[in-house]
């Protein structure tokens, strides 16, 4: 075992607080190796080091952690000048002195942790860490969505702005309204002051959970000993990970692939010839498109001679009737033979190669 102050040894071995343990160092009752101890901050290892209170040598206690659903009334400390109910009264399968973690006021009820593990409990009640814990508060009047908005935002209180990390309407009435809300800092009487402010008083208060650990299978005054699965969680809880992640949804997977392709997405740079610009590689759809645009460029259309009875553009009439060497083509000469047919045939004076005229005049 590591050295520890002396404060801190006494309180692991269930002799006292480590107030008490301090006054005691102070009035000489401490001794470490047979030499008197009166200097706080002195560190040893009850391991490997005689350390004594009174005479009698220090044992260390084994480290145990419970988990108690604390009734009404019972108040949370391990002294009581007034004689009530305290957690410790309540958990008597051990004779190890334990301590609350953290607070909860005696008109509240709920999970109580308890233990004899300083560094445990310092973990989960110090705001550095963040733990949440969450609470089932059933209010006077009809809860808006505008308080609601304020107790996340902060309500300003005398050592400072007090925030509820979420808060959900479990059920709302015209007289009566039913939330859950989940802390992740530590304010004295911090729910009930927070709702008294904004015009809902408290009329029941249960904590309910610290992380993933619940009171399920508890009735009001009962204890059990932590599994050590459960102690192991709450060693290493912190803020963020008591949430149990949403299954994504399509938007969201497609949103995180894209975003791992484009985080894993490496390009290959080469040298640059003659301070010619570096471009990145071409991806499918570029490299379609470029495709489409050489195509376009080296596109040649063949002209296929024309089909029977198809109209005569005016390009195609003047490439038949010049045939590029600026002669009449064939097909000027054959529109020219018909058009001298057509009129011999009705009859005109258009003469006809190798004959005469008839002359008519003398019939």
């Amino acid at each position: 075992m590591a050295l520890e102050r002396l404060q801190k040894l006494l309180a692991r071995a269930g002799v006292a607080s480590r107030r008490v343990c301090e006054e005691l160092i102070a009035d000489g009752r401490v001794m470490v190796d047979g030499d008197v101890v009166t200097t706080l901050g002195v560190k040893a290892d009850v391991q490997t080091q005689d350390v004594r209170l009174d005479g009698r040598r220090l044992r260390p206690e084994r480290l145990e952690y419970w988990i108690l659903n604390k009734p009404k009334g019972v108040v949370c400390t391990n002294y009581d000048p007034a004689g009530r109910v305290r957690p410790i009264d309540l958990v008597r399968a051990t004779k190890v002195r334990l301590f609350p973690v953290g607070r909860l006021d005696a008109a509240s009820k709920g999970l109580l942790l308890m233990t004899n593990d300083g560094e445990f409990a310092n973990r989960l009640t110090h705001p550095r860490y963040g733990v949440p814990k969450t609470y089932l508060a059933t209010v006077g009047g009809r809860v808006t969505a505008a308080d609601i908005r304020r107790m996340v935002r902060g309500v300003h209180m005398a050592e400072g702005r007090a925030r509820a990390a979420e808060v959900h309407v479990v059920k709302r009435g015209r007289s009566r309204s039913t939330l859950r809300i989940t802390l992740r800092e530590g304010r004295n009487r911090q729910i009930r002051r927070v709702l008294a402010r904004l015009g809902h008083p408290v009329r029941e208060l249960v904590r309910t959970r610290i992380g993933r650990i619940g009171i399920r299978g508890l009735r009001d005054g009962e204890a059990r000993r932590l599994t050590d699965k459960e102690i192991q969680y709450l060693k290493t809880l912190r803020g963020q990970d008591e949430a149990k992640p949403r299954p994504p949804t399509k938007k969201t997977r497609a949103t995180t692939a894209r975003a791992k392709a484009s985080a894993n997405h490496t390009v290959r740079k080469e040298p640059r010839a003659g301070g010619r610009k570096q471009t990145n590689p071409p991806t499918k759809k570029t490299r379609a498109t470029t495709a489409r645009a050489k195509a376009s460029v080296n596109h040649t259309v063949r002209k296929e001679p024309r089909a029977a009875g198809r109209k005569q553009t005016k390009r195609s009439q003047r490439k038949d009737d010049t045939d590029g060497t600026g002669k009449a083509g064939k097909g000027h000469r054959r529109h020219a033979a018909g058009s001298r047919g057509g009129q011999a045939r009705r009859g005109t004076t258009s003469p006809r190669r190798g004959r005469r005229p008839r002359d008519h005049s003398a019939q």
